[in-house]
């Protein structure tokens, strides 16, 4: 890889980390804290590729990437930042960035998008100056969002757009919503109940260039003959959002085919609104049953977006859980926190309801708790109440998997020990693999004939991670490079875990 890297960041170990990894990968780099030192790299005609944080003392990345395509079109900027939100991505998108990736990233990955920027260089510089003019104008992100566009303003900070998230899989759909917000093609979202596969869908009429015409949503109970059309036609220039179209009757879908057919060929197509559909995660098994019809499916999914489940991205609850207290805040509800054992448990709980039931679960505990801090007791309280199978069944509380804590076999349980069981019942002697294999035993013997309930793989690897960490960064004395060096995992990788389990970092010479 060769080239001149320009890296603005004000964490300086990130710093010091891309500095070091690109100059081994053959790069030359400047690296600054300042947004003002790298808009003079710019103009002096310095650097082949930018990687800027977005939040910055002096500004915001983003914000900057007009001026950097005004003084160099042909400048790739790679954006990294903290703010996993659908916001960043659609801005970064629209502001033209090379690429966007959400801390903490993949060091791998961003050296592979390095090399690629690095590489189409020359392509990148056929741009026109057209198109860094156009960069250059108000996001409507921005205003649609409520975020302010002066430096430093917080990004996704709207309560409405609860759109967050560092998984993959999340990162991937924004990446995906920002490619196709303002194209004229009608977007399917899948998703099971409760993911927020409408609030997908609204992102797309409020972000986008439409959000000044009318949005219309159409459900089953809205679609009568003798409302259908007119609904549509009042979204003239804006966007129709369908949910469930499976849920329609077949008359109800043919009008709705026709009413499509009328404004793709009819004199004012170029005020025919958008279609935006919201649908189950399986939309064949629901065209093979002949809920869904065939003809109407194919219209409707020109592009198609899957929205993951809160089960495949536990690592976002943190995040969602305090963005959604504060949601609830604004609306004028008492403002509360979780404490370390209560995010825990919510943390373990599968939430086959996903979002929706987290929503709802933080909702009531926000009337209920007694304290500003909601304590572990309340939330394992209303877990029950919600769940009582999964609690009654044997449930894994915070920590009970750690401290080798037991619980009562249920009456007429049948006793499942067996002597081979036995010989590694005490969680204080023996190997490591035997007292975990004696707490694992118990919890399924707690379970009788009954299997525990899902996301199990993920649980027990917590339960372990977090007194791992723990006692990791007390032996290095919070020095979290020694800590990542022992654990032999990356220092970015580290600094994601302590903050996602909550771990307090305290500094201090190690005492010998």
């Amino acid at each position: 890889m060769d080239g001149t890297v320009l890296v603005a960041d004000d964490d300086r170990t990130i710093r010091t980390v891309l500095t070091q990894a690109l100059t081994r990968a053959g790069c030359r780099v400047h690296a600054t804290g300042s947004l003002a030192q790298l808009q003079r790299w710019v103009e002096e005609g310095r650097g082949d590729l930018v990687v800027t944080d977005v939040m910055m003392p002096d500004g915001n990345g983003i914000d900057m990437i007009p001026a950097i395509r005004k003084a160099r079109p042909d400048l790739p900027v790679i954006v990294i930042s903290a703010q996993n939100t659908i916001v960043t991505a659609i801005r970064a998108a629209e502001a033209d960035a090379f690429e966007y990736l959400p801390k903490p990233f993949d060091l791998p990955d961003l050296m592979g998008k390095a090399g690629q920027a690095l590489s189409r260089r020359a392509r990148l510089s056929d741009r026109t100056p057209d198109r860094a003019g156009q960069a250059a104008a108000p996001s409507p992100v921005t205003a649609a969002a409520g975020v302010p566009a002066e430096a430093g303003a917080p990004l996704g900070a709207d309560p409405a757009l609860p759109l967050i998230g560092h998984a993959p899989a999340m990162q991937a759909l924004f990446r995906m919503v920002a490619r196709v917000l303002n194209a004229d093609l009608p977007v399917l979202i899948l998703g099971e109940a409760g993911v927020g596969s409408t609030t997908v869908a609204r992102s797309f009429h409020d972000l986008s260039d439409r959000r000044g015409a009318a949005l219309v949503i159409l459900t089953a109970a809205d679609a009568a003959s003798e409302t259908l059309s007119r609904m549509i036609d009042k979204a003239r220039g804006g966007t129709v959002l369908i949910e469930n179209p499976a849920g329609f009757d077949a008359g109800t879908q043919a009008r709705l085919i026709g009413s499509i057919e009328a404004w793709e060929n009819g004199p004012d197509r170029a005020q025919a609104p958008r279609l935006i559909s919201t649908l189950g995660p399986d939309p064949q098994a629901e065209v093979a049953a002949g809920r869904l019809r065939a003809d109407l499916y194919y219209r409707l999914a020109g592009v198609t977006i899957t929205v993951p489940p809160l089960r495949q991205r536990v690592d976002d609850i943190p995040a969602l859980a305090r963005h959604l207290l504060a949601r609830v805040a604004a609306q004028g509800l008492p403002g509360r926190t979780l404490s370390d054992e209560a995010m825990a448990l919510i943390r373990a709980h599968p939430f086959p309801g996903n979002v929706r039931e987290l929503e709802n679960l933080l909702r009531r505990l926000t009337l209920t708790a007694a304290e500003d801090e909601i304590s572990a007791a309340e939330v394992r309280e209303a877990l029950e109440t919600d769940h009582p199978a999964h609690f009654n069944a044997g449930r894994i509380d915070a920590g009970i998997m750690a401290t080798g804590g037991t619980r009562p076999m249920a009456a007429g349980q049948p006793a499942a020990r067996t002597p081979e069981r036995a010989q590694a019942t005490d969680p204080g002697t023996g190997r490591l693999s035997q007292s975990v294999e004696a707490h694992l035993r118990r919890y399924f013997d707690l379970h009788g004939d009954s299997l525990p309930p899902p996301g199990l793989y993920d649980r027990i690897l917590r339960e372990v991670e977090r007194p791992l960490l723990q006692i990791a960064m007390d032996a290095t004395g919070g020095n979290q490079l020694r800590c990542a060096d022992m654990l032999g995992i990356n220092r970015n990788t580290l600094r994601k875990k302590l903050t996602d389990l909550n771990i307090e970092v305290t500094r201090r010479r190690k005492l010998m």
